[in-house]
This record gives C-alpha cells, sequence and structure tokens, in this order.
C-alpha cells in the first residue's frame, strides 16, 4: 500500500489581496523581536511551507541567526497555549521558523514570483504600521507618566486638606468656665 502524503495547506489565489490587519495577525513578539512563521508565510507566499523551508536550506548564507531561527519546545508550547498555533500535530517533525522583518525581506530574493513580490510589499508595510502604532502608545505613556508626577504631590496635599478640615470639624469645645468673680480664698 503505497504511503499516503499529507496534503499541503490550500494555497491562496493569485490575485487575491491580501489585507494588512490578516497580516499583522501572523506578526507575533518572540525573544523581543516581531517574526512570522514559517507557516504563515508559506501560506501567505503560496507555497508548501517544506517548498519556502527547502529555499531558505539552499540559502543559508543569506539567513543569518538574526534573520531567522528555530523556536525551542517551550516557545512552541507558548504559541499553543495562545492559539496561535492549534495543535502539536500541526508541527511537521520539525519545530517551526521564525523570520524577522529582515528575514521576510530576504524571503522575496529567494522565492522568486510575482506573488511573493507583491505578498512581501504588504507585509513590510504591515511591520512599518506596526512600528507607527508602537510608538504613538509609548508618546501616550510618557505623556501618561509627566502627568502622573506632576500630580503626584497633589494626593499628598489634598490629604491635608481634608486632615485640618476635619481637625476643624472635630475641635474641642471650650473648658466649662464659671461666670462670676473668684475670691482670692478659693483660689
Amino acid at each position: 500500500m503505497p504511503k499516503r502524503r499529507k496534503p499541503a495547506r490550500a494555497a491562496s489565489p493569485k490575485n487575491a489581496v491580501l489585507p494588512i490587519p490578516a497580516i499583522e495577525r501572523c506578526i507575533h513578539l518572540i525573544r523581543g523581536q516581531k517574526v512570522m512563521l514559517d507557516r504563515d508565510l508559506a501560506e501567505l507566499y503560496g507555497v508548501p511551507t517544506m517548498a519556502l523551508k527547502q529555499q531558505v536550506k539552499r540559502n543559508t548564507n543569506r539567513f543569518p541567526a538574526d534573520f531567522t531561527f528555530r523556536l525551542t519546545k517551550a516557545e512552541a508550547e507558548a504559541l499553543i497555549s495562545q492559539n496561535v498555533i492549534s495543535t502539536r500535530r500541526s508541527f511537521s517533525r520539525v519545530l517551526p521558523s521564525a523570520f524577522t522583518e529582515q528575514g521576510v525581506a530576504m524571503l522575496s530574493s529567494v522565492l522568486k514570483s510575482e506573488r511573493s513580490a507583491q505578498v512581501n510589499v504588504l507585509i513590510m508595510r504591515a511591520f512599518v504600521r506596526m512600528r507607527e502604532v508602537l510608538a504613538s502608545q509609548k508618546e501616550l505613556l510618557k505623556k501618561l507618566d509627566a502627568l502622573e508626577k506632576k500630580y503626584e504631590t497633589h494626593d499628598v496635599e489634598i490629604k491635608a486638606i481634608f486632615d485640618a478640615l476635619k481637625r476643624l470639624i472635630q475641635a474641642p469645645a471650650a473648658p466649662h468656665r464659671r461666670i462670676g468673680f473668684i475670691a482670692e480664698a478659693q483660689r
């Protein structure tokens, strides 16, 4: 009985336009870097994952460690727990590879097709958009920190005002003094 081959993931139609938000969902933060997984890239480029991996293997000099790296078992398990990867069975015998922005750019030079060039432009735009969003969030955080520092002392000052008001409200009544003349003999 012949060995059954596992079908490759369905490739997207050649003329399909990919929305940038769909690409952004494929970008993950691993080891402090924004990366895309080989399986997601293969789907976007419309090639089997095995073909993408073979091209990377054939061109290892173009993919140094800061362009691509293999995930550790723990990193892969974390992606499974976050539902990025459906199950462990989604892996082939080897753990997935992750490509940084530079690695994705290099992929377009080894995958020589019209689709890979078009998809690569969209992926680069997605990375740029994410950088812009992060930059605006950093600006917002800086402004919040400045406001917090500016009004940090107000809590202490407001508390002091309330304490003073409480003391005024709860001021002890003046002691009762007898009205009248006190003879010296009584003193």
